[in-house]
Formats: structure tokens, C-alpha cells, sequence
């Protein structure tokens, strides 16, 4: 190992180090590998999601390829929560807080151990992020690893995942299917291992770490359980040492080019409102100026190609196989939508990598053309107005609708609401609020597919509008506006919101507004006390730490 690499682990070298050595030694370490780079791999292996159920035999191989390229590799393991497991459930609020908690358990380790570099492998939506944040805030060079897609469920001829199951429920109560039936649902959805199919969160922000520069070329799109995805992680060991040999870092790579990069890729793909919040979150973290004026800029200049559930009917697996990431990016590249320029994990340009990339296949349906998209301009959008006036975000791919005016039916938990529209006391033309749900209101600004895909599953996913300043599912689609700033519980015009106040969403004029007086809120809000935080553990760190949500809901932020 020559001296002249920015390593780490040199301070073992020491003799008064002796006594750490012999620790080292413990756990296998000989006087030959104490001259070697200490490359980890952070696993978020667990048993209690399919999206993570593989992914210890991923990091075994990662392993291989660290110890083939000349490194030491040692695993260790962060946590993951299935948001698809506690959604609708007080569960639901500890997802995003655990994005953090991922990140600086991932963080720790490297940092207590003096670690050379890093592969983070990810599956489940909040591991993609965490793992992100901690390469962002690590001064050592990292490569991350998408555990992949799930396999698509199939019934009857018909393609399922899990929103086809929460829909379901919607439908059921609906009268529209069987208790037999969503049974039946319910059980074929999820036929394996790996992350929710659809254009999702998770792999939203898979093709959003290919395209920033941050993963393998195709590593994004390569299914959970296929031989490429064990090549993927192979060869990620290697890449992790091959960047400290050339001394590349994390910011050499995560520039604002390449933000705006992976912004451009999500919007093209139709990809998940979470996007938002999370590469805010990571840019915050390796201290690149990314705000939600940037989205917005980008918004309006990307088309939207992919028919990609939720708001499509195809799948991550049916991309895979037609080219995938790489083959959306080279398409993008050559129209002049991407910054080839930007350096990559594997030492080279995104334009160098691409230049090897398969063309979409002939005659496939998933992209189209740029000439004829779906959207002339990206899917989600930025809204402001005196309801928002920090901003919310909109996902209106497949929306029909361009402007809603209805009253507020407002409630304060997510279980209040749901109870009154499985009741059937939420109408047609209604605006549905469910506010007090935001990073700190919660805490954990929870999403709302469970009741999303309710109203979907009852025929009302645009004929209600349902507006929180908590979040929504990759898997929600319909007439929806989350991320809504400032949150209730900080003060935000949504706390002063009356039921049968007038609301209006204009999506064309990207407003969200309430039909109310400057001095009607003012009279409201000298009447008004923010509910007091008395959580303790996580969620009341979290509620006391966290950011506003247009800042990426970041717990490790300063004010003044």
C-alpha cells in the first residue's frame, strides 16, 4: 500500500497503536493487512423487509471484490423499517426519521474505525437517502449499491405490486371485490426479494444515485434477484478501491451539475415526490446550494417519458429489460438534458460511461420518444401560495385535472381521516387536509399512501383532493399535494385552516391557496398555540432537531 494514498488506517501504524492492532487481529487482521486500505461495507440487512432480505449475500460478494482489488473488507450493518409494513400505522412515523438514523449510524462507524472507503448497499426507500447522507458527510471515497427491484406479482394475468394491494382495500370497501379477492390480491403482489417495482421511492432514488454519478453504470435497474445484481456489488468493491488509488471523493462526484443531473433523470422517469426531500437532504449533506428552485427550473425544461407505474402500467423489471437506466440517460445525454462532463464512481465521465450503453430497445413502449412525451415538462411541481407559502410539491403524472376548488374537511391524524372516507363522509369536490403530520407535527412527517390508494380504490383519486404537510408514497398517485411548508406544527397557514374553508390547487399557475383574508389569518393565528412536543426517544429527537421539510427535513442543520 503506497504511503502516498490519503489513508486512514495509517494511524494503526503507530507503536503506540499496539493495542489496537491486536483488537484488529481478532477479527482476522495480519501484519500483511495492516499495509492494506480498511474498506467497510455498510449492509442494511434485515429479515423484517423483502427489500433488504438479500442483501447479506450482496455484501458478501462485495466483500470479494474489495479483497481482490487489494483492500481489507469488514461488514457492518445499519437498520432499515419497510414503509410498505407500517404504512397507515403509527409505525409509519419512525420511516424518515430512520433515513437519519441510518446515516449516522453509517457515519459512526466509519469514523470510529478509521475506514479508508465504503460500499453502502440499500434496498428499502429510507436506506437509499441514509446511506447518501453519511457518504455525503464521510471524507472517504464510497461507491453505493442498489439491492434492486422486486419481480413483479402476477393474478389472473394480471401484473401486481404492492399498491395493486392497497388499492385493493379501497375497492373492497368499495363493495368491488371480494373478501376472497383481495385475499388473492394480497398474496401474489410480493412474489420475492427486493424493493417495491413500480417507479417508486426506492427506485427513484436508485436512478437518481446512477445519474448523480454515485453508483456502477446499470446498477440501478439490475433486478434483486438476478446474476447482474451480484455483479453489481463484485465489482463496487473494487470501484470503492479503485477511487482511493486515484484519490476521488465523494465531492468530486456530487457536484451541482451532477444534482441536477439526477433531478433530470427522476423527472424524465416520473419519479417519486420524495426525490424532493431526499436530494435536498444529500446535498445539504455534501454542501452543494440545492433548493427547490432548482426543481422547479428543471421542472419546467424535462419532459416526462416513462410509463412507469404508479401513474403508468409498467415496472422497474419491464425497463430492466429494454435497456434500463442507462440506456434513459444516453437518450437524455444525446439531446443535450444531461452534463456528460460530471466524474463518475468509476473514474470516468457520465458521457464516457454511456458512450458503451445499449440504445432502448426497438420498438419498446416504456419511454417515448422526445418528441411525443407523456408530459411536456417534468411531474413534479412546485406550489406555493398562502397555504404553502415555503412551498409543496405535486406529483401530477397521469392527473387529468388541472384546478380544484373545494371546501377543507380538515383532520389532525391520518386515522381520524381514513376512518371518515372508508365512513363515506368525504364527498366528491371535497379538498381532504390531514395536517399536524410534518417533521415535527408527527413526528416524522409519515406518508400517506394507505389512504391515498383508498380514494384511488373507491374512484375518488381525482374528484378529492387530498392536501398534508406530511408525505406521500413513491406508490401514490391522484390528486395529491404533500411536503406543504411551513408544517403545521411550526406555524404554517395549514394550522389555521377551518373545515370549509375554500382551497384551491392550480396546478397550470402551480398555486395552492385558501380563500381567506390577510386579516382573517391574522385574527386566526393570534388565537392560535402551536400543540406541544412531548415525544421522548427517536421521535422526540427527531421533533427537536428537524429542519423545515423545503430544506429536506435535515437533522443536522444550524439556525441561527
Amino acid at each position: 500500500m503506497s504511503k502516498d494514498l490519503r489513508v486512514k488506517s495509517h494511524v494503526f501504524d503507530d507503536p503506540k497503536r499496539a493495542p489496537n492492532r491486536a483488537m484488529l487481529r481478532a477479527v482476522g487482521l495480519t501484519d500483511e493487512s495492516f499495509k492494506q486500505p480498511m474498506i467497510g461495507v455498510a449492509s442494511t440487512w434485515s429479515e423484517v423487509t423483502p427489500c433488504n432480505i438479500h442483501l447479506h449475500g450482496l455484501a458478501e460478494k462485495a466483500k470479494e471484490g474489495i479483497r481482490t482489488a487489494g483492500g481489507v473488507p469488514m461488514i457492518f450493518n445499519t437498520i432499515t423499517v419497510a414503509d410498505g409494513i407500517s404504512m397507515g400505522t403509527d409505525g409509519m412515523r419512525y420511516s424518515l426519521p430512520s433515513r437519519d438514523v441510518i446515516a449516522d449510524s453509517i457515519e459512526t462507524v466509519v469514523g470510529a474505525e478509521n475506514l479508508d472507503g465504503y460500499v453502502a448497499i440499500g434496498g428499502c426507500d429510507k436506506n437509499i437517502p441514509g446511506c447518501m447522507i453519511a457518504i455525503g458527510r464521510t471524507d472517504v471515497p464510497a461507491v453505493f449499491v442498489y439491492g434492486g427491484t422486486i419481480a413483479p406479482g402476477y393474478r389472473n394475468g394480471e401484473k401486481l405490486d404492492i399498491v395493486s394491494v392497497f388499492e385493493g382495500v379501497g375497492k373492497h370497501n368499495n363493495g368491488d371485490i371480494s373478501d376472497q379477492e383481495l385475499h388473492g390480491i394480497e398474496c401474489a403482489a410480493c412474489p420475492g426479494a427486493g424493493s417495491c417495482g413500480g417507479m417508486y421511492t426506492a427506485n427513484t432514488m436508485a436512478s437518481a444515485m446512477e445519474a448523480i454519478g454515485m453508483s456502477l453504470p446499470g446498477s440501478s435497474s439490475n433486478p434483486a434477484e438476478s446474476k447482474a445484481k451480484y455483479q453489481d456489488v463484485e465489482a463496487a468493491g473494487k470501484a470503492a478501491y479503485r477511487l482511493l488509488e486515484l484519490g476521488i471523493y465523494p465531492k468530486d462526484i456530487m457536484t451541482k451539475k451532477a444534482f441536477e443531473n439526477a433531478i433530470t433523470v427522476v423527472m424524465a422517469l416520473g419519479g417519486s415526490t420524495n426525490a424532493v426531500l431526499h436530494l435536498l437532504a444529500i446535498a445539504h449533506a455534501i454542501e452543494v446550494d440545492l433548493t427547490l428552485a432548482d426543481f422547479d427550473r428543471l421542472q419546467k425544461k424535462v419532459p416526462h417519458l416513462a410509463d412507469l407505474k404508479p401513474s403508468g402500467q409498467y415496472v422497474m423489471e419491464d425497463l430492466y429489460k429494454v435497456g434500463g437506466v442507462p440506456a434513459v440517460m444516453k437518450l437524455l445525454l444525446e439531446k443535450g438534458y444531461l452534463d456528460g462532463d460530471c466524474l463518475t464512481v468509476t473514474g470516468k465521465t457520465l458521457a464516457e460511461n454511456l458512450a458503451d450503453a445499449e440504445d432502448l430497445a426497438e420498438g419498446q413502449e416504456i419511454i417515448r420518444p422526445l418528441d411525443h412525451p407523456y408530459r411536456e415538462n417534468g411531474p413534479l411541481v412546485i406550489l406555493k401560495g398562502n397555504l404553502a407559502p415555503s412551498g409543496a410539491v405535486a406529483k401530477v403524472s397521469g392527473v387529468k385535472v388541472k384546478r380544484h376548488t373545494g371546501p377543507a374537511r380538515v383532520f389532525d391524524t391520518e386515522f381520524e381521516a381514513t376512518e371518515a372516507v372508508m365512513a363515506n363522509k368525504i364527498n366528491e369536490g371535497d379538498v381532504l387536509v390531514i395536517r399536524q403530520v410534518g417533521p415535527k407535527g408527527a413526528p416524522g412527517m409519515p406518508e400517506m399512501l394507505s389512504i391515498s390508494a383508498i380514494l384511488v380504490g373507491k374512484g375518488l383519486g381525482e374528484k378529492v383532493a387530498l392536501l398534508t404537510d406530511g408525505r406521500f408514497s413513491g406508490g401514490t398517485h391522484g390528486l395529491v399535494v404533500g411536503h406543504i411548508a411551513p408544517e403545521a406544527q411550526d406555524g404554517g397557514p395549514i394550522a389555521i385552516l377551518q373545515e370549509g374553508d375554500l382551497v384551491t390547487i392550480d396546478l397550470d399557475r402551480q398555486e395552492i391557496s385558501m380563500d381567506i383574508s390577510a386579516e382573517e389569518m391574522e385574527q386566526r393565528f393570534s388565537q392560535w398555540q402551536a400543540p406541544r412536543l412531548h415525544q421522548k426517544g427517536v421521535l422526540g429527537k427527531y421533533a427537536h432537531n428537524v429542519s423545515c421539510s423545503s430544506l429536506g427535513a435535515v437533522t443536522d442543520h444550524f439556525t441561527d
